[in-house]
């Protein structure tokens, strides 16, 4: 074989290689997301409402990306096994041998004041407070989450600080024209893994909305 045509098979296995990893993220995500009703559009900029919800979170204190690394791997184990099941409990994940593996879902939602955060992970629909598994760290905490209104803005891309800051911005700017009553801190969604291509990414900025 000639040196040119190992070099094409070189470029053409890694190309094959960059697709390969560039489908990833997206495909990875594909996974059960919170339901919701769009109720008012505008571009990028939605006000939804979403149903009740079933969360798995943990406190955890720190710079926010660190903080929100740390808090995923916390509520990661629990929901590939870390947890103490008093019931057997049909699901379609599989069941290991006293332990019980709950679905992954998107996204990974953070919150907090800037040193001390709360990251989440919402539950597969078909869970309750009362048939999710006892965590087995004591930190995982499940909480029921009521029905909310949500002001959210979407967008592609690295979610760094300084993005993030112009997306909060956003929204506060469209509910001051809107006069939209916004309650606590931003939340923040991230859809997909970590090397997920910036361009391909779904990331979310939201805050809670009080009454009309």
């Amino acid at each position: 074989m000639s040196r040119r045509k190992r070099y094409s098979l070189v470029l053409a296995f890694i190309g094959l290689v960059l697709v390969a990893i560039a489908a990833a993220g997206p495909i990875m995500s594909n996974v059960e997301q919170p339901k919701y009703t769009t109720l008012l559009a505008e571009g990028p900029i939605e006000i939804r409402k979403y149903a009740p919800q079933v969360a798995a979170e943990v406190a955890v204190t720190g710079e926010r990306s660190a903080a929100i690394q740390n808090g995923f791997r916390i509520i990661a184990a629990y929901i590939f096994g870390a947890n103490k099941p008093h019931t057997k409990i049909a699901m379609t994940a599989p069941v290991e041998q006293q332990s019980q593996k709950i679905a992954m879902t998107a996204p990974v939602v953070q919150q907090g004041d800037g040193t001390r955060w709360t990251v989440r992970f919402i539950m597969p629909a078909e869970w309750t407070t009362e048939t999710l598994p006892e965590p087995s760290d004591a930190r995982v905490k499940l909480v029921p989450v009521q029905e909310r209104r949500m002001l959210a803005i979407r967008f592609s891309g690295t979610a760094n600080d300084a993005l993030i800051a112009t997306k909060i911005g956003e929204l506060r700017e469209f509910a001051l024209k809107n006069k939209l009553d916004l309650r606590g801190d931003p939340v923040l969604a991230f859809y997909n893994p970590p090397w997920t291509l910036p361009f391909l990414r779904r990331n979310e900025v939201m805050f809670e909305l009080g009454t009309l």
